[in-house]
């Protein structure tokens, strides 16, 4: 009974410490009322015309507010930055931010970073609670998992559950986002989005940010160490630099006619593509070459590659481990910036 009351006493001392760093986020658009096609006027009769004109004369109606979402947020630095998911606000023209004591601020877009679905919020206000990130490499799958957010529009709810597995991908249909979920059984619905994922110290592991579906039980989060990075760039820079290799590869596990050439142990990816223009093609990268390492740090899949080069930075050069034609090669290669594409929310 006594270690009962100590794991109810955790769980209610981390929701007591960790809310006042979390925020509901309010998505508003403004509604202007139509203009009258002048086809449309010559169709009404000369009396409502004339009735028409005199409402007109007085000056168009005010634009109406009309909230289009809601979501969550959690404080990353005591001078007003708010870390949120980029979904969050893709389609605000007005943001507002209510924090846990009440108080109610306008806030404007600071950043948006597409490739992770995280957006930083700034408000005017100082000395407000911050939440502390987590080195979410070290998180363990089962440990517990809380989740703080405002689901349906219900506020600073508190759900728990358990880490259930982590590097999780191919979740979103989106192939450039960054997919390496920590995947959750804490209750996430609409609205926890850009909300924490706390662990039992109340440190954030995750920014909630994908629901897996009615009644699944399961949610997703953006691992700490990814939004913890994403967030200082975007506050220092308003943009996030990306390294880019410039190679299509396939993991093994998806190419097993590949595997007789390799090995049954064999663990690592296969470069199906070196992409012309791209820094892979200044370097000894070919097609067909089986890559197992990055930096020394195995790759067993695509998307563990893409996740050694994501944490890598522009214009580092980095060495890869590679099998070709059986023998065994080191190969150098200088990452380049990612090739900037316009985003609808810059």
């Amino acid at each position: 009974m006594a270690v009962a009351r100590a794991l109810n006493e955790a769980f209610v001392e981390t929701a007591r410490r960790v809310s006042p760093a979390v925020v509901v986020v309010a998505v508003f658009r403004r509604e202007t009322p139509p203009k009258i096609d002048p086809k449309v006027w010559d169709s009404f009769p000369p009396e409502a015309r004339e009735k028409l004109r005199k409402v007109l004369e007085q000056g168009p109606p005010p634009s109406k507010r009309v909230r289009v979402g809601q979501g969550s947020g959690v404080i990353v630095r005591e001078d007003g930055y708010i870390l949120s998911n980029r979904h969050v606000v893709r389609e605000a023209q007005e943001i507002r931010v209510r924090l846990f004591d009440g108080r109610e601020f306008p806030a404007r877009l600071h950043g948006v970073d597409r490739f992770s679905d995280l957006a930083v919020l700034k408000i005017e206000a100082r000395g407000l609670p911050t939440i502390r990130f987590a080195d979410s490499d070290k998180t363990r799958v089962g440990e517990f998992a809380i989740a703080i957010g405002a689901p349906f529009e219900l506020d600073y709810t508190v759900t728990f559950g358990h880490v259930s597995a982590k590097g999780r991908s191919r979740i979103v249909p989106d192939r450039l986002m960054d997919q390496d979920f920590i995947q959750t059984d804490a209750n996430i619905n609409p609205g926890n989005s850009g909300g924490p994922l706390v662990n039992i110290e109340g440190e954030v592991i995750g920014i909630n940010t994908v629901v897996g579906g009615p009644n699944t039980g399961i949610g997703f989060a953006v691992p700490a160490n990814l939004a913890k990075d994403v967030a200082e760039q975007l506050i220092r820079f308003g943009k996030v630099a990306r390294p880019w290799l410039g190679v299509e590869v396939r993991s093994l596990r998806d190419y097993p006619e590949y595997r007789k050439l390799v090995g049954a142990a064999a663990q690592g990816v296969v470069v199906m593509r070196v992409l012309p223009g791209g820094p892979a093609a200044d370097s000894d990268i070919q097609e067909g070459d089986f890559i197992t390492h990055v930096d020394g740090a195995p790759v067993p899949t695509a998307e563990a590659l893409r996740n050694a080069v994501r944490r890598k930075k522009p214009n580092e050069t980095i060495e890869l481990r590679a099998l070709r034609d059986g023998v065994a090669r080191r190969i150098k290669a200088r990452l380049a910036p990612w090739p900037e594409a316009p985003d609808p929310l810059d």
